[in-house]
């Protein structure tokens, strides 16, 4: 589901929220996708490339990119995929909370976090999208002026899963 309560629909085409679930996992089980080091493949072409906190560090030192010429202090995302067909990575951070804690005040940083990666990727003139997957906690009232500024610093969130076509995945028919 998007911004606004609208979207839903079926799980097949996105990332299902779960804590045990990471994208590799998800990936690796749908239709005509397989994920190999890092490397994600459908139908047999390489689309992709994922990085969860650190891994993502190592990416850009192959890449011949010094972090700390860009930034003073790592960033650990969640998940983080690189969509080659779009030149676009997506950072993808997921969070759970069954009651008010630090969680909220951590929706809060996704411009400045955004920025932060954007400066990262510039050498590889990368675009950067920010994305949050939320679960059901976040649709209360109390959470709607958090949710409206995400939109508004041109972040994203989806409760619960994450279409992959937002992400310029393909979707598959089925699930294997």
């Amino acid at each position: 589901m998007i911004a606004g309560g609208k979207g839903g629909g079926n799980t097949i085409t996105g990332l299902i929220y779960e804590g045990k679930v990471d994208l590799a996992t998800f990936l690796n089980n749908q239709e005509d996708y397989s994920v190999d080091d890092s490397k994600v493949y459908y139908r047999g072409k390489l689309i992709a490339r994922l990085f969860k906190k650190h891994k993502l560090y190592k990416y850009l030192e192959e890449n011949g990119v010094d972090w700390t010429k860009h930034l003073s202090k790592k960033l650990l995302p969640d998940d983080c995929i690189y969509v080659i067909i779009n030149n676009t990575v997506f950072i993808i951070e997921v969070k759970h909370q069954q009651v008010a804690g630090s969680v909220d005040e951590k929706l809060q940083t996704c411009d400045f976090k955004k920025k932060q990666y954007i400066k990262l990727f510039s050498e590889l003139n990368y675009k950067v999208e920010y994305v949050y997957i939320l679960d059901d906690w976040f649709k209360q009232d109390q959470y709607k002026d958090v949710r409206d500024y995400i939109i508004s610093v041109g972040c994203r969130y989806y409760y619960n899963y994450i279409p992959l076509q937002e992400l310029g995945l393909p979707v598959p028919k089925t699930k294997k």
